[in-house]
């Protein structure tokens, strides 16, 4: 509280702090809002941004050896390439492989997300709800591990399970999410972040429904452009779940029951019998 000329007194709040003599700067405000974020706040931002990288590589693995076509191609070129599915673009070696390796682990960090998503809402939702989210995201990075695991063109039928399991569960989990977030309105967030959950569930949505129909049209370039769109906007909302872990922290403690051993030469100890007549 500082004395203004005249004697008035003013009642604004005080100076910040300064950084080496110096007003702090946005940045820098920033950056010590950052540093107070939680470590789970990575999870979610790991797992987009891996996912993405890795199909994008498998992707480019693909058009190198010539096995599908660019997705900027409005042909399918000469005959002899496929459409740039993401099943196709990892159904030969070596993307394949590439492939598999992404979609394990791309489902492990789901798995780990459900969880904690899970741990997060246990005392906020109710508990059918809750236990809901949870089995159906779990279902969600199962069908991960079919998409990667069984080639489109080796196992079809049970990769083509996985992949309805993945989309359509998925779609599913991003509407019901996004409507709990704005129920439970996490450290009055709920709001923006729920309205951007929306957004990208109604994205995600209309981009389904343009994948298939045009798929049942033949047009298979688009489609594939569009199941491209697809995958990229689910995980986009998934990046978004960095918002809430950035505030949660968790902690697992481990009890060690230690029973004392009981000698052989020693007696056993008698146990008093209470019996209760009734």
């Amino acid at each position: 509280m500082r004395l203004r000329r005249g004697g008035a007194v003013d009642r604004s709040s005080p100076q910040e702090p300064t950084v080496n003599g110096t007003e702090p700067t946005q940045t820098h405000r920033l950056t010590e809002e950052m540093l107070k974020w939680s470590p789970w706040a990575l999870l979610p931002l790991s797992f987009s941004i891996f996912t993405a990288g890795g199909l994008w590589v498998v992707y480019y693995i693909a058009v190198s050896d010539g096995t599908i076509a660019p997705l900027g191609s409005p042909y399918r070129g000469n005959g002899s390439l496929y459409a740039p599915y993401i099943s196709i673009a990892g159904n030969n070696p070596p993307a394949s492989c590439v492939f598999s390796e992404v979609m394990n682990l791309s489902a492990f960090l789901g798995f780990l997300i459900a969880v904690v998503r899970y741990l997060q809402l246990k005392h906020r939702i109710q508990v059918w709800l809750n236990v809901v989210t949870l089995v159906g995201f779990s279902l969600v990075c199962f069908g991960l591990t079919l998409v990667g695991n069984f080639q489109l063109f080796h196992q079809t039928i049970i990769h083509n399970i996985g992949t309805f399991t993945t989309f359509v569960l998925g779609t599913l989990f991003c509407w019901v999410q996004s409507c709990i977030t704005l129920r439970v309105n996490m450290n009055n967030e709920g709001k923006i972040v729920g309205v951007a959950r929306f957004l990208l569930s109604a994205v995600i949505t209309v981009c389904m429904v343009v994948y298939m129909t045009l798929m049942s049209q033949r047009l298979h370039v688009q489609a594939a452009q569009w199941q491209w769109a697809l995958v990229m906007s689910f995980l986009t909302f998934f990046g978004t779940f960095a918002i809430e872990f950035r505030h949660s922290s968790f902690e697992a403690v481990c009890i060690e029951l230690c029973v004392q051993p009981v000698s052989v030469s020693e007696p056993p100890t008698e146990i008093p019998m209470h019996q209760h007549e009734g």
